[in-house]
């Protein structure tokens, strides 16, 4: 059996080889505890439900009344709020980040405030400001969501702009004889697509979950439904709440799914939240 001396050890050492004893690195022990912890905390509450529920209740679910209007609703809100948070921060995002660097503070503070202000406050402003075509509307709702979206939307947006070079790509589309309609279909567009599915996923998840704004406008949405139908049905209502949730869960999956084979086409590492580019010439993260 051969043995290492203190001479090859050392030598190793000078070269950067690891000792021969030396083991692969292992997390530490407190990642793994912190992880159990979580699991256990988001786990036994749906299990329990689960339990409460039972099997049997979901096919249920779809025969209910309502079930299938709320839903419709809530699928419609989620459609129209997209597409106006993608058309109101995706050319405010990207001119902010090319002409205005010394805003980005200013809309950050700015794009945080729905987290800050209550709902309650929030839509009883809008109520007395809108006009009464608008109130008689479901549209009025996808507006209000579209300001609940700016948080996730203007993040999931900045952390994909982070990690490009934005000035360069634009510099070398300009170059080309592209104007800036084409710059932003052709090369910006596509660079973002991994930091829009992000932004999506947030607006759906949160239209498909809100309570508040439209309780008090008098829609009823899916969420809306299910605490009116609790009245009538717990374990019902208990598998409407889990079908919504595996459903949002689903379109995590697909997002999180798609958004990485794009970025291993692209060279980047790509999560829900944030971007990262590959290079040589260093690690670029937001």
């Amino acid at each position: 059996m051969a043995t290492v001396t203190g001479t090859e050890q050392a030598g190793r050492a000078a070269a950067g080889t690891p000792p021969a004893h030396r083991g692969r690195h292992r997390p530490p022990v407190w990642r793994w505890v912190i992880l159990v912890i979580a699991g256990v905390y988001f786990l036994v509450p749906l299990y329990a439900a689960l339990r409460f529920a039972g099997f049997k209740a979901f096919p249920e679910v779809v025969h209910q009344a309502g079930f299938i209007s709320a839903l419709g609703l809530s699928l419609r809100l989620a459609l129209i709020t997209t597409a106006g948070t993608l058309v109101l921060m995706v050319p405010t995002t990207i001119y902010v980040h090319l002409r205005l660097l010394r805003l980005r503070p200013t809309l950050e503070a700015v794009t945080i405030l729905p987290i800050v202000i209550p709902p309650v406050v929030l839509i009883v402003g809008v109520l007395q400001v809108s006009p009464g075509t608008l109130k008689s509307s479901p549209n009025l709702l996808a507006l209000e969501y579209v300001i609940l979206a700016l948080p996730f939307a203007y993040r999931s947006l900045d952390a994909g702009l982070r990690a490009l070079d934005l000035k360069t790509l634009v510099e070398a589309s300009n170059s080309l004889g592209a104007g800036w309609l084409t710059t932003l279909w052709r090369v910006m567009l596509p660079n973002l697509r991994t930091a829009m599915l992000s932004a999506v996923v947030l607006t759906v998840a949160l239209v498909l979950g809100e309570y508040t704004m439209a309780s008090l406008d008098l829609y009823q949405t899916f969420p809306v439904w299910i605490v009116l139908f609790e009245q009538n049905s717990g374990p019902v209502s208990v598998a409407s709440s889990l079908l919504a949730l595996f459903v949002t869960w689903l379109f995590l999956m697909v997002i999180a799914t798609l958004g990485g084979r794009q970025a291993k086409r692209a060279g980047t590492e790509a999560s829900l939240f944030s971007v990262v580019r590959r290079d040589t010439g260093g690690t670029h993260d937001s």
